[in-house]
């Protein structure tokens, strides 16, 4: 393809997911690519004498030349976020090429910078609103949906699908097995702890649909035995917690086949995540009040314990998952001077990663560069493209992909068809966000497979009690990571800031526990490969 149609037409042309490196040996140029959303990672720097690149940190760490400098100003921003946005990568000397990003590399001259073939922004800006009725839309998706989970499904190995029993993943495995002659192996895990176990309910789903279902009941311990090699699965800090039952369902599903099909994407393209909707309304209750009272109130909120709130919210009968935990949240960004920055908090670990650090300053982000924003001015919309752009690739699809190669399991994500995305963000905001719930059309899809009572609850996604966890059997371990002499000796943490936090988690503050887990993954990173 690349020697008939030349690389922009052939970029063009590829559906799905890929990372490739081609050598023109007659133009003396070395071409690197990589796929719209960024589920193959590609990683490039410069070495003594050259430019190594690769898959995996790892392989550039083996060449000769290789500088492991950290660059302070990238843990900055993984303070911030919990992963390293692209371009940035923990070493100084070594990059990240964009989503949707193709470099083409002239033999002696100097390194160019990336260009891209597809954005998400473009697409946004570009596609044609869909002016049909509902149930058009509905057949359209359902259309698009078929063609790309059946393309998806192409294999010679056994093939699954990770079912979790949320919307994505049930309408995926839905239309796989509605195209398929013999049950669909689908994978979940739970916990003990029934207030983070969703596993009966994916085994209701795959019930209804026929599935051949297999549930791991995750415990304490496993998540102990797999700590110690996170640093190797992920080649660099990384701390979103659920990478610990990411890792453990793709063991369990590689026991059984070699391929299985997800439902990463879809809050992304139909504006799935709870903020999708309640953002828009509590921003534009918040921005009626003076700035600083709301901040003051704010203020008063975070005084109190989360777990007054949990008490509370379970005294009146709510079932979602650490309200007070997200309430926290919420008043640490009531204060905030526009709905960027409110949403940037809301994305945030560390709202302030300079409390934190010995030293490095954040650099600009798609967060802080407005001109490359889509023209589309509604909020919700807007947060979608952020995720898309941010969150999907540096948090989600590298969770996924790290922990599935480690285990040598293949996963494909249908949603993310770049034509199946075109459409989602053609669609007009009441079929994404319709009486306060997202992903409206997807639901509606979805209760045309699957009955509305084994689907509809609260989203809660791949949840861990990590606090528990923390100040339980993965105590020990926390304590000699984040010991002061330790924090003081490395130079790269403040002592002091880390124990308030620790401190305040014993003390049952489980605002704390995320911002600790991402301490922990760096700390853990450093100390297997410094």
């Amino acid at each position: 393809a690349l020697m008939r149609w030349g690389v922009e037409q052939t970029l063009s042309r590829l559906t799905g997911m890929f990372a490739f490196a081609f050598w023109d040996a007659l133009e003396r140029t070395l071409v690197l690519a990589r796929d719209r959303f960024g589920e193959k990672p590609l990683y490039y720097g410069d070495v003594e004498g050259g430019l190594t690149f690769g898959s995996e940190l790892k392989a550039l760490r083996a060449v000769p030349g290789f500088d492991p400098a950290i660059d302070r100003d990238a843990l900055a921003l993984y303070l911030r976020f919990s992963y390293l946005p692209e371009p940035h990568t923990i070493y100084k000397c070594a990059r990240k090429l964009p989503p949707g990003h193709f470099l083409v590399i002239h033999d002696g001259q100097p390194l160019p910078q990336p260009e891209p073939y597809w954005t998400v922004c473009r697409t946004m800006d570009e596609v044609e609103p869909f002016a049909g009725s509902q149930a058009e839309a509905l057949a359209e998706l359902d259309h698009i949906l078929r063609r790309a989970v059946a393309g998806q499904m192409l294999s010679d190995v056994p093939l699954g699908a990770l079912l979790s029993g949320g919307v994505d993943s049930s309408l995926v495995t839905a239309i796989m097995q509605a195209q398929s002659d013999r049950p669909v192996r689908t994978f979940t895990i739970g916990y003990e702890d029934q207030a983070w176990d969703e596993s009966k309910d994916a085994e209701a789903v795959a019930a209804h649909l026929g599935c051949d279902h297999t549930s791991l009941i995750a415990r304490p311990e496993d998540a102990l035995a797999l700590v110690a090699e996170l640093p190797r699965m992920y080649d660099e800090p990384f701390a979103d917690a659920s990478q610990l039952p990411t890792a453990l369902v793709c063991r369990l599903t590689r026991e059984h086949v070699t391929v299985a099909l997800s439902g990463d994407g879809g809050d992304e393209l139909f504006a799935g995540y709870n903020r999708h909707s309640w953002g828009p309304r509590l921003w534009e209750k918040f921005r009626r009040l003076p700035r600083p009272l709301r901040a003051g109130v704010g203020r008063v909120i975070s005084i109190l314990s989360p777990a007054s709130f949990d008490k509370i919210a379970r005294q009146l009968g709510s079932i979602e998952r650490l309200p007070g935990q997200k309430l926290h949240k919420l008043a640490g960004v009531m204060g905030a001077r526009s709905r960027e920055a409110f949403y940037k908090g809301v994305a945030s670990t560390w709202a302030d990663p300079a409390a934190v650090l010995q030293e490095g300053t954040e650099p600009r982000t798609l967060f802080d560069t407005p001109e490359a924003w889509p023209q589309d001015d509604n909020f919700t919309a807007w947060m979608q493209f952020m995720d898309a752009s941010t969150y999907l690739p540096g948090d989600i699809l590298t969770k996924v992909d790290r922990a599935a190669m480690a285990a040598s399991l293949e996963t494909r994500a249908p949603y993310l068809d770049h034509t199946l995305a075109a459409f989602a963000w053609s669609l007009p905001s009441n079929l994404r966000v319709h009486e306060g719930q997202g992903k409206h059309l997807l639901r509606e899809l979805l209760y045309t497979y699957v009955p509305r009572e084994l689907v509809e609850r609260p989203k809660m996604g791949f949840g861990v009690p990590v606090g528990d966890w923390l100040t339980g059997p993965l105590r020990a371990w926390a304590e000699e990571l984040l010991d002061p002499a330790r924090l003081a000796r490395e130079g790269f943490f403040r002592p002091e800031a880390v124990k308030r936090s620790w401190l305040r988690l014993k003390m049952g503050r489980s605002e704390e526990q995320f911002r600790l887990w991402n301490l922990l993954m760096f700390q853990a990173w450093l100390e297997e490969w410094s």
